[in-house]
């Protein structure tokens, strides 16, 4: 016994050193299964690539092609070109510029109608060109403020015609700070909403100049005023060069100014070419006007809207008071 208990303690080390000594068996080699397994997963992930880059490529060509691929559309990029209101704005422009002459050569009651419609667009236009639609209450105060103007200047004496536009104006302005107090929007887009409304009651009161102070010499001014600036609309639409076209449609509304002053009493009893050279003068001065506005209704990615309708007025609308105070000097 005391043999075994001897031997035992030698045996168990040469156990473990035999163990230790025997050599690891080799690593076993991928079996056929698991080859094509791999093979697969590398397939697979080189697949999802391709439908990824294939995907990205399909986004970024819907992203470019813009609505007309029934995607969303494009996104504004910088420095985009302005965008003219075209012949159809044009045409009605001088449309309106026809009625308002027209109707100066009636009368008061008849040319405040053609006034009023002119109001009315000019509201509208301002407020859509400024993104503020729908803004019914702006347009409505604004244009209201344009017939209150001109119901005012049809009962005040000639003289006072000024005092009635900028008293309007000033109690128009109360008013519309007044209804904007109830605004719980952020402080910039009630400054800006509030800038929107302070000009479209600023213009749609100055469309009124058509109708201040209206007698027979103011009467000529205003149609030879209101052609010239539908004339000169229309010129600018043409398809010319875009640095030749203002000067084009600023000399055909010299023209027609001219010419519509040969048929009137602008500047007086003088001599026989004073007509024609006041209402040259006038309709170059017009036009001018009436470039200013079309170039204030022209931006990028415009819509349809705004063409129809600040498009459409502003040309006119801004001759106004241009028009008012070449009829005083030309009395």
């Amino acid at each position: 016994m005391n043999e075994r208990s001897s031997s035992r303690p030698g045996a168990q080390p040469q156990s473990q050193s035999a163990a230790r000594s025997q050599p690891l068996p080799p690593l076993a080699a991928p079996s056929s299964a698991s080859a094509p397994s791999g093979a697969a997963t590398a397939n697979s992930s080189a697949n999802s690539s391709t439908s990824s880059a294939s995907s990205a490529s399909s986004a970024s060509s819907a992203s470019s092609a813009g609505p007309s691929a029934g995607g969303t559309p494009a996104p504004r990029t910088k420095g985009s070109p302005l965008i003219a209101p075209g012949l159809v704005p044009a045409g009605l422009t001088t449309v309106l510029a026809l009625l308002v002459a027209g109707t100066a050569q009636l009368g008061s009651a008849a040319l405040a109608l053609a006034v009023a419609v002119l109001q009315a667009v000019t509201a509208a236009g301002w407020f859509r060109l400024n993104g503020m639609w729908p803004a019914r209450q702006g347009i409505a105060l604004a244009f209201l403020a344009g017939v209150v103007t001109d119901v005012s200047l049809l009962l005040a004496d000639e003289s006072h015609a000024p005092t009635v536009i900028i008293g309007t104006l000033g109690a128009w302005c109360v008013l519309t700070v007044t209804l904007h107090l109830r605004n719980r929007s952020g402080a910039d887009e009630r400054l800006y909403a509030l800038t929107a409304a302070f000009t479209a009651t600023a213009l749609t009161v100055v469309a009124a100049g058509f109708l201040a102070s209206l007698d027979a010499a103011t009467a000529d001014a205003v149609s030879v005023g209101a052609i010239a600036a539908g004339v000169a609309a229309l010129a600018r639409a043409l398809p010319l060069p875009p640095f030749v076209s203002p000067v084009v449609a600023a000399l055909v509304a010299a023209g027609a100014g001219a010419a519509a002053g040969q048929l009137t009493v602008l500047g007086g009893d003088g001599a026989a070419t004073a007509p024609a050279v006041a209402g040259g003068v006038l309709g170059l001065v017009s036009g001018g006007c009436a470039l200013l506005g079309l170039r204030v209704s022209s931006y990028d990615y415009p819509s349809r809207f705004v063409h129809m309708t600040a498009g459409v007025a502003l040309p006119l609308t801004l001759a106004a008071p241009i028009v008012y105070l070449f009829g005083r000097a030309f009395v």
